[in-house]
């Protein structure tokens, strides 16, 4: 793998699950664990990631258990590598958003698919119901983990065009990032243009695309905002995260030191789902100048209302395109588990 030397030189600390130390029931032994991070530029790693490695789980372990961690950025990856590195033992704790492993299978989709969760509240209900299955994926696929699932802000539409609703979708060009994006945006007439995160902004100076989505906090704090005037804000998705732990690396920890991680984890798990709300407003605030931004100066998009039409219009996408699209790609097994766990939750069945 063309990676597996970078992220090796950079990830050179063992995963150790050292001695204990003295004889204490309450002591943690000593342990040092390499993570691979979300978008280290993005309020998500700075504001919750970096700390909660660095900071957060050495002091609520009395020093006992350490951590570095690079953003994948930063090492050079795009995202959809995670799964297959860590697979393979190069990488131990990763995060990356699940749209990014659709290449891999069709199931990382399913509680991001295009229009799906209108809310965060039936974002995180959905990402709940899936996640046993999503467990059992991660764990035969990858050979790994799962340890956490959240989202970043409402994903919505940034575009360099005037914009008034989803009927002007229709001719343009969208960066979409995902699978499930790309068939929301055919199915009302525009192209999908899958790129990174990174490529985005060179991709809106050029032309190459005339519209991208993305994250509201997450568009404003990659100055989107430069090379796009107007901001739509019907959420099209959350790019729900997941992160995991290779189980070779796992298995090597102390079984003290897997609860304390999988406590603290889910408490980051809590508290980035309730940001993500807050995050959402914040991001149109900071994008538009509508309100206080606590992120930096604000910007001047305009913001374009959502219509009700447009809600009924996604809605109907979402069940006669995005999930029967989905069920094609990943059949029937999928399908019966979709029916059971997202179908309860949100009333939109396989057929």
């Amino acid at each position: 793998m063309r990676y597996r030397k970078t992220i090796t030189a950079l990830f050179t600390l063992a995963f150790t699950a050292g001695a204990a130390l003295p004889a204490q029931a309450e002591q943690l032994p000593k342990t040092q664990l390499s993570v691979v991070g979300t978008w280290s530029n993005l309020s998500q790693y700075k504001n919750f990631e970096q700390p909660f490695w660095t900071k957060e789980i050495p002091e609520k372990s009395n020093g006992a258990v350490t951590a570095k961690i690079k953003g994948l950025n930063e090492i050079g990856l795009k995202g959809g590598e995670i799964g297959r590195l860590m697979r393979q033992g190069v990488i131990q704790f990763g995060s990356t958003p699940l749209g990014y492993l659709a290449s891999d299978d069709p199931r990382n989709e399913v509680i991001d698919l295009a229009g799906l969760s209108p809310d965060i509240a039936t974002a995180r209900k959905v990402s709940e119901a899936y996640r046993p299955i999503l467990e059992k994926l991660y764990n035969e696929k990858y050979d790994a983990k799962l340890l956490g699932i959240w989202p970043y802000s409402s994903q919505v539409l940034y575009c360099k065009s005037p914009i008034s609703g989803l009927n002007d979708i229709e001719g343009k060009k969208v960066r979409t990032g995902t699978r499930t994006l790309t068939d929301f945006v055919g199915a009302l007439g525009g192209t999908g243009v899958t790129l990174t995160f990174a490529e985005v902004v060179q991709a809106l100076q050029t032309g190459v695309v005339d519209c991208a989505i993305t994250g509201t906090l997450s568009g404003y704090s990659a100055k989107w905002y430069e090379v796009s005037d107007y901001i739509y804000t019907l959420p099209v998705g959350w790019s729900q995260v997941v992160h995991s732990v290779s189980n070779k690396a796992w298995n090597k920890l102390d079984p003290k030191v897997q609860v304390f991680l999988e406590r603290e984890i889910a408490n980051l798990e809590d508290r980035i789902w309730i940001a993500a709300e807050e995050e959402t407003t914040d991001g149109i605030a900071c994008n538009t100048g509508s309100g206080d931004c606590p992120y930096g100066e604000p910007a001047s998009m305009k913001r374009v209302e959502v219509s009700d039409a447009d809600r009924e219009t996604l809605h109907s996408l979402v069940e006669n395109v995005v999930v029967k699209q989905w069920a094609e790609r990943c059949g029937p097994e999928c399908s019966a588990d979709f029916n059971e766990t997202v179908g309860a939750i949100t009333g939109i069945r396989v057929q």
